[in-house]
């Protein structure tokens, strides 16, 4: 069982239908998301209780809980048809991010946040070498983790080659890549992969990709924040999409 902290985080939970076990509350912790929360829960007959707001930190592991924790199963993950599924339902284009390797959890969140903002239908994640989906990647994500459709693979390689067989277009960013990211077509089905924060893409997967872009820099600096870069370019899909 994995417990996640914070008032937005545990409201996000609750509006996304996450299974709770039971909430903890500090005493005398009051404002609207305590109320609201508060409220989903009884209409959800989710258990809660009041308890001192030490004891809340210490059972979070955290001092920064906002005197809310819940207890949740772990993250539920789909299979890569049901983020198609999720597509059509809203007619539109499939928009995916591949995540190769990403290790920081503030990196995964961030990026997950960014991703349900620019209206991403889901990602894809490996089963091994990645961070997992925990309370800091709900944190981060400002409870966004809970809610983004997510398949996990053993194989990424692999996955993009089923991908392709299904139109979807591969694009992956590169620092030298001769061609500029706002240069691609995005209305087209499209999956963006984010390489490692340090090494970026993995070979294999970037000799998979249909695209490689550059995101242009100045200052000195050879490349942006995993989550910083994969920003640019998932607003760039909205851009084109939206057509603003």
């Amino acid at each position: 069982m994995n417990i996640i902290s914070g008032r937005k985080p545990v409201l996000e939970a609750l509006k996304a239908n996450t299974p709770i076990d039971k909430l903890l509350i500090a005493q005398n912790s009051h404002g609207e998301a305590v109320d609201e929360i508060l409220r989903l829960a009884r209409q959800k007959n989710i258990p809660f209780k009041f308890s001192p707001g030490d004891q809340v930190a210490k059972t979070a592991q955290s001092a920064n809980t906002q005197g809310v924790v819940a207890f949740v199963g772990t993250k539920e993950f789909s299979d890569i048809s049901h983020l198609f599924d999720i597509a059509k339902a809203k007619n539109e284009q499939p928009f995916f991010l591949i995540f190769d390797e990403i290790e920081d959890v503030h990196n995964l969140g961030a990026l997950i946040r960014t991703a349900v903002c620019s209206g991403a239908h889901g990602g894809i994640i490996p089963k091994h070498h990645n961070a997992p989906v925990n309370d800091t990647v709900v944190k981060t994500s400002a409870g966004a983790s809970l809610q983004f459709p997510m398949a996990r693979v053993t194989n990424i390689a692999q996955t993009i080659e089923e991908l392709k067989e299904q139109g979807v277009w591969i694009v992956g960013t590169e620092m030298t890549a001769p061609k500029n990211f706002t240069q691609v077509d995005y209305t087209v089905p499209v999956a963006l992969v984010i390489g490692n924060e340090g090494k970026g893409m993995r070979r294999l997967v970037k000799d998979k990709c249909d695209f490689l872009v550059n995101i242009p820099m100045k200052g000195g600096f050879e490349s942006l924040n995993a989550s910083v870069a994969g920003a640019i370019v998932m607003y760039e899909v909205l851009r084109k999409r939206s057509k603003f």
